[in-house]
């Protein structure tokens, strides 16, 4: 009965750690379909991300937010928000 439990219960661990780690797409290496995962991103910006980045890669935020037409900084939070890295870093750092 323990070892039922247990196995579950690792089983859980290991289904929320891969659903974390794929949470996060970061802008300077993501696919269009994993920009598309990230709730706001829609398939215009996700291309457009795609299509600005053969440019060179985003520095950070402030050029992402520059170089991608319709993000603002409110937009940006929300992207950042639900799981948009740039450089594997959210905005807030």
């Amino acid at each position: 009965m323990i070892q039922s439990i247990l196995k579950i219960v690792v089983g859980l661990i290991a289904i929320l750690a891969t659903s974390l780690a794929m949470a996060s797409v970061d802008a300077n290496t993501g696919s269009t379909a994993e920009l598309r995962s990230i709730n706001g991103l829609g398939p215009t910006v996700s291309q457009a991300i795609v299509d600005e980045r053969k440019s060179g890669k985003f520095k950070n935020w402030a050029d992402f937010i520059k170089r991608v037409k319709g993000v603002g900084n409110a937009r940006a939070n929300k992207l950042s928000k639900a799981g948009l890295t740039i450089n594997k870093m959210p905005l807030n750092k």
